[in-house]
């Protein structure tokens, strides 16, 4: 909370006025295109709109993949070198343990009545929140929009998603 002070009269005390940062915009970059990178964005722009903020995600390199259709409902845990895991790195490693912690996360998340990534892309854009590719990320993957999910309000450079966040809080996930 900040504070700016009502002056009055010369001789009166300084009286602090309380200033409301509501956060009225966020803009979330969506980079990273595993579980744990993916989940946080999803859950931040979710969190947004139920709250009646303005929400748009930008997804731009390994984070295309929550919006490309052939790969956003099969988006797994990365375990390699994972410090959430609480595991070695080279356990991390092993044939399988990547789908293993997905299948674990998965059921986790079911049990809690928690959206898969394909629903729950469906839900946030249900809500009004934008969501726009990266014209860059698209153009080094040699990616066209039919490979992209319809969910997806365009493609942007880096200057327009400026321009549509000016005014308003940018999260990077």
């Amino acid at each position: 909370m900040t504070t700016e002070t009502d002056s009055g009269a010369q001789d009166a005390p300084l009286i602090p006025k309380v200033v409301d940062p509501k956060i009225e915009k966020v803009s979330i970059i969506v980079s990273k295109g595993s579980f744990e990178g993916i989940y946080p964005a999803l859950i931040m722009a979710n969190g947004a709109r139920n709250e009646g903020i303005e929400a748009n995600l930008f997804f731009t390199f390994f984070g295309m993949d929550a919006v490309h259709k052939e790969r956003y409902d099969h988006i797994k845990m990365a375990t390699v070198g994972n410090p959430g895991l609480h595991m070695a790195t080279w356990a991390g490693g092993l044939p399988g343990a990547s789908a293993l912690m997905t299948k674990y996360m998965e059921k986790q998340m079911e049990k809690q009545d928690f959206p898969g990534i394909a629903e729950f892309v469906e839900m946030i854009s249900d809500t009004g929140a934008g969501m726009y590719a990266c014209l860059a990320s698209v153009d080094l993957f040699g990616l066209e929009r039919d490979d992209l999910i319809e969910q997806l309000d365009g493609i942007i450079t880096v200057g327009e998603f400026y321009d549509m966040a000016a005014g308003g809080q940018i999260i990077f996930t």
